[in-house]
């Protein structure tokens, strides 16, 4: 076969896979890649990371390796007190880019680089200059920081609770304050409220994604993407099997059960009681669109979902309103024919 009818024919066979990826509804790594879309994995302990690839642009020294989100599992795995070099993937965020236009995905990579390296900060508990950030995207995109800066700051507080503060005003100088209630163990203080930011949304997220219930393995394939392990503890969630299996689901924020006629024993997850109080279908969908710069509507089907549990909500509400008037009526008509009738 010819060499032109060849890349031809790869270049078809590429173009179908990526479709078959993006399109299933039910997918957990479709899911993942939605909600990683915008936030590099965190780096922690492991082996060291890859050489990068041929094609890719090589960035300054002074923050960690990172690689396409969309690649899959691409958290660095090496110890963070090394020097590392910031690489970035000509081919990142695959989902997003095509829709993209050319700029808001330069950004859309430059502010995952730079989450990349305040996570790395925040880990080693060292000084965050803006000298230094503007390192890692490159001082050519000067004018462009603050844009980046901004989408960074609302991903790092969105999927990890870490707000970004200057120390002092015009100091140039900056740290990351923990949002999350955690006691000192990692587990979750008494009186904890719902969380709008953390690991809690992004959970919601994937199992509503998934057809309102997914199991523990694809549960555990999409917190790798996020650089958090079973067996590891993370630094900042704790240890992860008892933030989800324990923690969440003793705050009745997550349902954990074992799947039925599994043999073996095969668990799944599910939007918990308090979840469903607390927050809505349409808040996590909104979520997930603003840690991915589209809108609820991108994701259709869930969208339309979303709506109707909306209306649902408001019946309900509107129910209850009309019969608590009725329920005071009835319980003072019984007591007045109880004192009038001696």
């Amino acid at each position: 076969m010819p060499r032109g009818q060849k890349s031809k024919l790869r270049a078809r066979e590429k173009r179908r896979q990526a479709r078959s990826e993006t399109q299933g509804p039910g997918s957990a790594q479709a899911t993942a890649a939605e909600v990683k879309e915008s936030c590099s994995s965190p780096v922690s302990e492991g082996t060291p990371s890859s050489p990068p690839a041929a094609g890719t642009a090589q960035e300054p020294q002074g923050a960690p390796a990172t690689s396409s989100p969309a690649a899959g599992v691409s958290r660095p795995r090496s110890h963070v007190g090394a020097k590392s070099q910031v690489v970035e993937s000509e081919n990142s965020s695959q989902a997003s880019a095509s829709t993209e236009s050319p700029r808001k995905a330069l950004l859309t990579r430059k502010a995952e680089m730079l989450v990349q390296f305040l996570l790395y900060k925040y880990e080693m508990k060292e000084p965050i200059k803006k000298a230094h950030m503007l390192k890692v995207v490159n001082k050519r995109y000067r004018e462009d920081f603050p844009e980046i800066l901004k989408r960074a700051s609302e991903r790092i507080e969105l999927i990890f609770g870490l707000e970004l503060k200057e120390v002092k005003p015009n100091s140039q100088s900056y740290t990351l304050v923990s949002k999350l209630d955690l006691s000192n163990d990692g587990s979750l203080s008494s009186g904890w409220g719902f969380p709008k930011n953390g690991l809690l949304m992004p959970l919601l997220g994937v199992i509503f994604l998934n057809g309102n219930r997914t199991s523990e393995e694809k549960i555990w394939e999409f917190l790798n993407m996020l650089g958090v392990y079973d067996g590891m503890n993370h630094f900042i969630f704790g240890e992860p099997r008892k933030l989800i299996t324990q923690d969440l689901v003793q705050e009745k924020y997550l349902e954990y059960r074992q799947m039925p006629d599994s043999d073996p024993p095969c668990y799944e997850f599910l939007w918990g009681p308090r979840a469903h109080a607390e927050t809505s279908k349409m808040e996590v969908l909104e979520f997930l669109a603003k840690v991915n710069d589209t809108v609820p509507s991108a994701f259709l089907s869930h969208y339309e979902e979303a709506l109707r549990d909306e209306e649902e909500r408001a019946q309900a509400r509107a129910a209850a309103r009309a019969a608590t008037p009725a329920t005071a009526s009835a319980r003072s008509r019984a007591t007045s024919s109880r004192y009038s009738h001696p």
